[in-house]
């Protein structure tokens, strides 16, 4: 008889029952002249000590300003060290930190202001070609909660000394409120169609998250951890900050946004030991071309997340970021995010063709979505995750909360997966990107996979588009090495034979970047959208 496809984390370490700020207090007073915080665009330094005054000096400034226990604060920049001092003082003093995607236009942090019922915003004033006082001034008559906003380099300092004004006991009496099943934080999940969710997590559900994560990269005070991630998602504030934080380790911020070159500069001054990204940030740092004449030998470790990784980009960041001990997590911001990563020593193979196995405590089920039922290992469906991880709602929205939260407080994620007889998992797609055509359920990753293999590209993503003969045909946007030509011609030749026929793409486009969200996730929806309109389907 086949094995179902469940699973649980069993672990002989216990849950972390605290709230961020206990955590944050017991870390510091282990650890006060370790390394907490750099921030190499800003030459800013803290050791654990200077990093927890600074948290209190905002922490007591939001209490001047009048934010009380439960409100909303809002963060709308890129990565930088007040991103960080904002998510601990938050956390502190019970308040709810709201990250607003730094890529946003006025009608998109509109709707975040108000469906949160933000009352403070801590804002860049520009970023790139955003705007954000522009904008905020255009769109701040329609919010009618949001009543202070603080502007960095602009107002920062000038918040900071109301501090001042409130006694150590007022801020002890605001911490002492603070439960771990307080919410603590509300992210929007950058949804395909219609507007994003509030997805709200609790200091339970983060903490424990970030600290399980760094217990499987084995990290400890030695480790410098390099984050060009964005802070506004939980790669960045939970697998980034929470990660090292909890085990006393060093957050190294290379730039307010990705830059291959800056990263790589970081990682050399800092002697980082681990260094995050998702998989295309990774090719463009294999891309720079200097990329030899930099000093990596510090890597250790790190994590790959946010899409599916190439098994040849895995190698080459082995083989030549000296990152042996690398680590795949899988998850969504509605776990916190993360329900499975590569334990460090797994054989290779596991390492790029699964996304690991369960995290400590969790528990995963693969099922059929149309009956419900447990299929059997081997077998795909949709992966369900269980356990402290799951977040506690989406914001002012029972509707669609119950729509992926059942009543045994599974997590319907949405995406397809299969689990072998040792339990790891591997992402076979996402329910609604399956391609089918002509009755045939086509897995785009699948096709992904194989096209990487061509010796000119680089990058590839598959999506499915119209047909009126088949349902849907497939379709592949190419991005090819420099220097190198290809045609759909010759790619269609290398998949004649070798994949099935109706899996071979029928329309090409050759691009130099894919429509992406801030935090690497390509759009597929939007490039549908794009090659309708110029297929003319």
């Amino acid at each position: 008889m086949n094995t179902i496809s469940y699973v649980n984390g069993i672990s002989e370490i216990s849950l972390l029952g605290e709230t961020i700020g206990q955590n944050l207090k017991k870390i510091v007073e282990h650890f006060p002249t370790a390394d907490a915080l750099v921030s190499v665009h800003q030459n800013y330094k803290a050791d654990y000590k200077t990093f927890y005054n600074d948290t209190t000096k905002v922490a007591k400034s939001l209490i001047a300003a009048g934010i009380l226990k439960g409100d909303r604060v809002g963060i709308w920049a890129p990565n930088c060290f007040e991103w960080t001092l904002l998510q601990f003082a938050t956390a502190r003093i019970g308040v709810i930190l709201v990250n607003v995607n730094p890529a946003y236009r006025p009608h998109e942090v509109q709707f975040a202001i108000n469906q949160s019922g933000i009352s403070l915003m801590v804002s860049a004033v520009t970023h790139k070609t955003s705007n954000y006082k522009e904008m905020l001034s255009c769109v701040i008559e329609e919010c009618p909660t949001l009543t202070q906003v603080v502007y960095l380099n602009e107002q920062w300092d000038g918040f900071l000394q109301s501090a001042e004004t409130i006694s150590d006991e007022e801020l002890e009496s605001f911490e002492k409120a603070v439960q771990f099943d307080d919410p603590v934080n509300i992210q929007y999940t950058s949804g395909t169609t219609g507007f994003p969710k509030g997805v709200t997590l609790s200091h339970h559900n983060i903490l424990n998250n970030g600290f399980f994560i760094g217990e499987r990269l084995k990290y400890t005070t030695k480790d410098r951890v390099c984050i060009p991630v964005p802070f506004y998602h939980c790669f960045g504030m939970v697998i980034g900050n929470l990660a090292c934080v909890t085990h006393g380790s060093c957050m190294v911020i290379p730039n307010e946004g990705f830059d291959a070159t800056k990263t790589l500069e970081a990682v050399q001054a800092e002697k980082c030991t681990s260094l995050y990204g998702v998989p295309t940030m990774f090719i463009s740092m294999l891309g720079v071309p200097n990329f030899k004449s930099f000093d990596l030998s510090s890597l250790r470790t790190g994590v790959m997340a946010g899409s599916p990784c190439p098994v040849e980009v895995m190698k080459r960041v082995q083989a030549e970021m000296n990152m042996h001990e690398i680590s795949i997590c899988y998850g969504m911001t509605e776990t916190s995010p993360v329900s499975t990563q590569t334990k460090i020593g797994v054989p290779l193979e596991k390492q790029v063709s699964t996304v690991g196995t369960v995290m400590d405590h969790l528990e995963i089920k693969i099922i059929d979505s149309e009956t419900g039922k447990i299929v059997p290992r081997g077998e795909s469906g949709e992966l369900c995750t269980r356990g402290y991880s799951v977040m506690l709602k989406y914001w002012n929205d029972p509707i669609k909360t119950a729509e992926v939260l059942d009543e045994g407080r599974w997590m319907h994620t949405g995406d397809l997966a299969s689990m072998d007889e040792e339990g790891y998992i591997t992402i076979t797609g996402r329910i609604k990107d399956l391609i089918i055509r002509g009755g045939e359920n086509i897995s785009p990753k699948w096709i992904e996979d194989f096209l990487y293999t061509h010796s000119k590209i680089v990058d590839v993503q598959v999506i499915g588009v119209p047909s009126e003969k088949y349902g849907e045909e497939v379709m592949a946007w190419v991005k090819l090495h420099d220097g190198v030509e290809a045609t759909g011609e010759e790619l269609r030749a290398y998949c004649d034979q070798k994949i099935a026929h109706y899996r071979i793409p029928k329309y090409w486009k050759f691009v130099n970047e894919f429509p992406m969200t801030i935090s690497g996730k390509i759009r597929k929806g939007e490039m549908r959208e794009i090659s309708i309109k110029e297929l003319g389907l």
